[in-house]
């Protein structure tokens, strides 16, 4: 089964064909970095626009993987590329999330395939089991899972694909756009996850004690406080050090981060936990939770890197999981800017 993999969220423009929700065919992602870089984030009408103007050719690279009828040029009802089409309905951006909407329903008609609506967030969680050398790499169940990027943080209960509890999400920033502020703060750029980490490693995680925002009673987050923080920090230091604030701001959100998940893994009785997102590519929560966890006898999934970021290939890959899991059926492809994780009643 071939899954083609629709993804305009944010500022990715991505498609990726999928066989049997293992073999990666192809994948292409045309990214909007350059386009927002002097706004310091990302501007949705530009966003929009970018997304139009580009998805037709993306679709086009990823439909031309080795052996397709597309790339032969015979492609048709009876001799099809892909056998459905997935897209992320939500949550994202209105204008964003109707390019992707649209240019599904047509490949989707082209070819007589079905439509299948998708959650992004899901996409990052399933984005674990996706493997470069086309590997089985089913997730472990139950689990707790951390999805954990620019736009969102939020804590699961998995009892398998379909069945969540949502435990906690955040209240204000998520941590990547915390990130982001924190560096536009700095004065280093976008986006400012990657520059963050680099300047963090050459900094002393100590060197100024942040506040850590534990939400004491909850499983939700807040980093909003964290940033205020550092900005008061800024505007009263006599001496400004980046790479030393660059690495105290990264460690209060890491402790953050893995002090609540492996709590809720411990509470909940779980041993495992999988973490997708895009800040889910930072070496210092990979490295603080996996130890953190080692000790506690967790096991930790943490997505690729390369499948780290939006991407096709998740897509596809929660596409294919609605089509084979009860669970997971959910007919609906109406995009929701606002899509939340359903709770799973039985739990």
């Amino acid at each position: 089964m071939r899954i083609l993999g629709i993804e305009t969220t944010c500022d990715e423009t991505a498609a990726a064909v999928l066989e049997d929700g293992r073999r990666l065919l192809s994948s292409e992602v045309y990214s909007q970095i350059e386009l927002h870089q002097r706004y310091n984030g990302v501007v949705p009408e530009l966003a929009s626009r970018a997304h139009a103007e580009k998805i037709a050719a993306v679709i086009h690279t990823a439909l031309s993987y080795p052996g397709s009828p597309y790339e032969r040029g015979n492609a048709s009802h009876e001799n099809r590329p892909v056998d459905a089409v997935a897209f992320a309905r939500g949550p994202g951006l209105p204008g964003a999330l109707l390019v992707g909407k649209v240019a599904a329903h047509a490949v989707a008609e082209m070819y007589g395939v079905p439509l299948i609506g998708v959650n992004h967030l899901e996409g990052h969680i399933f984005a674990c089991e996706l493997s470069s050398e086309g590997k089985d790499n089913p997730l472990s169940y139950p689990l707790v899972a951390l999805t954990v990027s620019g736009g969102h943080t939020e804590l699961w209960l998995m009892r398998g694909p379909g069945r969540y509890k949502i435990l906690g999400k955040t209240r204000d920033d998520a941590a990547g756009e915390a990130f982001d502020k924190i560096a536009k703060l700095l004065g280093l750029g976008y986006p400012g996850g990657p520059l963050i980490e680099k300047y963090a490693k050459e900094g002393n995680p100590h060197a100024v004690e942040f506040p850590r925002p534990f939400m004491p009673g909850t499983w939700e987050f807040s980093f909003s406080g964290l940033k205020t923080s550092v900005s008061y920090y800024l505007r009263d230091a006599k001496t400004i050090n980046n790479a030393d604030i660059c690495a105290s701001f990264q460690a209060a959100v890491v402790d953050t981060l893995v002090s609540k998940t492996i709590k809720a893994a411990l509470q909940f009785g779980v041993r495992h936990i999988a973490v997708g997102g895009g800040v889910s590519a930072n070496s210092a929560l990979r490295e603080t939770l996996t130890e953190k966890a080692r000790k506690r006898g967790l096991s930790v999934r943490f997505v690729e890197k390369k499948f780290c970021t939006d991407n096709g290939a998740m897509i596809a890959l929660a596409g294919y999981k609605k089509l084979i899991e009860p669970a997971c059926r959910d007919l609906s492809v109406k995009i929701d800017p606002c899509l939340k994780v359903r709770s799973w009643r039985a739990d």
